[in-house]
This record gives structure tokens, C-alpha cells and sequence, in this order.
């Protein structure tokens, strides 16, 4: 058997997150049927981690075992033929059987993009968040440099502890970085961690905004993190605005 690893990037708009479901359209789900086709194996690839419904990837990481002797570039073409559009195949390549998408992944980054123009571009709509009124992007800052280190992000996660958690571990997290940049009209979020919940990126994000509004202080992070109480952070930002950037191994 061999062991094949996918770099993937798409578009999450018009599906219901990478996990397959049965009667929704998932990035894994249509994944798997598009292996299918190609190798005639029932295959379900797992991924680096589970996004949501309506989150991007730049360079979500799969992997999957398969007995077919298709190389590796021909498995590159093929792939992109057959899935849709929205769902593009970067990389395809040999690793040894221990490698595994999830449990192998040192680091992931994700970006989340705010447009903070007055009107927001028709295109650019379904890839950010626009968000046009007065922010204290100063503050936004300072509150965003508080999560870096180890954590218990209870407080950043979904709240039902079943899809809370990527691995069924604790809610323990490591930050190793946090920090947000203007780009023009966006004003940007990127975290580098070694995992995430459900919902923390957005979590935070929605927390951070709090700050940005005057709501809270900076300094509050700290205290919502030792709260451990999803009700003492902020409103979930919406799922258009995030990407997965990349994972590391």
C-alpha cells in the first residue's frame, strides 16, 4: 500500500466544512468520491484538521493509502479533472506509512481576512468579512499578542465538547505566534499555533473585536482565557474571512 499525501486548496463557500456528512456537500466527502473514480478504491482522506462550513484553504494537507500504481503526477492531473473548480490539488506525493495528515502536523496558520473599506467589493464579498465601522486597530493588536504561549482555550471553543476537540485531548493549545497587520483595506489576522478548536480562530477574532469597539480592554483577554467559560468571550466572526494557510511537519 501506498501512502499519499495531498496538498488541497479551495474555496469553502458552498460547503458544509471538510468532514463528510451524508446529505451535505464537504470538501472530504467530494474528495473521496473523486479518489474513487480515479482509483476505484473506497477511500476517505483524512485531513489536517476539520473547517467548518464556509472556511477557506490555501494549503489544507490530506493523506490517504491506496494500491493504485497511478504516479503521482498523472494522480495530480486526474484529480484536478475531476473534482470541481472550487477544489484544487497543489501536490500529490509518497510518504512512509507513519505519515498522517492530522497526528504528523507540528503547526498550522490561518489568516483571517476584515475588510474594512466602506463598501466592499462584490467579488471579495464571500472571502472576507466586511466590517466598516470605527475599530481601535491599536488595541485590536495588543489584545491579540495576550493568547501567545500555552493556554486552556475553553473559553475560545465550541461549546459541545465533542466537536470542541480535534484529537479528544485536553483544551490546551500552544500560540506560537498572534499579531494583526493592515493590507491596504484588510486589516488581517495570523495565528500560528499547534492545533485549534472548533470555532477558536473565530472565537478570538470575535473577542478581539470587542476590544477594537471599546467594549473591553486588552488586558480582559487575559481573564476571559482564566474563565475558561465560552460565554465570557466574544460572538463567533463569520466563517467567510478564514483560511488555512499552511501546516507544518
Amino acid at each position: 500500500m501506498r501512502n499519499l499525501k495531498l496538498v488541497l486548496s479551495y474555496d469553502g463557500s458552498d460547503f458544509s466544512g471538510w468532514q463528510v456528512q451524508p446529505d451535505a456537500p464537504t470538501i472530504q466527502g467530494t474528495l473521496s468520491v473523486a479518489l474513487e473514480r480515479l482509483t476505484g478504491e473506497k477511500v476517505l482522506p483524512q485531513g489536517s484538521g476539520r473547517t467548518d462550513a464556509g472556511v477557506h484553504a490555501l494549503a489544507q494537507v490530506a493523506s490517504f493509502t491506496t494500491s493504485s500504481v497511478i504516479p503521482t503526477e498523472n494522480f495530480l492531473k486526474a484529480l484536478n479533472s475531476t473534482l470541481p473548480a472550487s477544489i484544487r490539488v497543489l501536490e500529490v506525493c509518497e510518504m512512509p506509512a507513519e505519515f498522517h495528515a492530522r497526528k504528523s502536523a507540528l503547526a498550522k496558520t490561518y489568516n483571517y481576512r476584515m475588510y474594512r473599506g466602506t463598501i466592499c467589493p462584490p467579488f471579495l464579498a464571500r472571502y472576507v468579512w466586511h466590517y466598516p465601522y470605527p475599530l481601535d486597530e491599536a488595541a485590536v493588536a495588543q489584545a491579540a499578542a495576550i493568547v501567545v504561549g500555552e493556554h486552556d482555550f475553553t473559553s475560545f471553543a465550541a461549546v459541545d465538547p465533542e466537536i470542541g476537540r480535534e484529537d479528544g485531548s485536553s483544551n490546551l493549545r500552544r500560540i506560537f505566534s498572534s499579531g494583526w497587520r493592515r493590507q491596504a483595506d484588510e486589516f488581517v489576522y495570523t495565528v500560528c499555533g499547534s492545533g485549534f478548536l472548533h470555532h477558536m480562530v473565530r472565537n478570538l477574532v470575535g473577542t478581539f473585536l470587542l476590544v477594537g469597539k471599546g467594549t473591553i480592554k486588552p488586558e480582559d483577554v487575559s481573564r476571559i482565557l482564566e474563565e475558561r467559560n465560552r460565554s465570557a468571550a466574544g460572538a463567533t466572526a463569520p466563517a467567510s474571512g478564514l483560511y488555512l494557510t499552511t501546516v507544518e511537519y
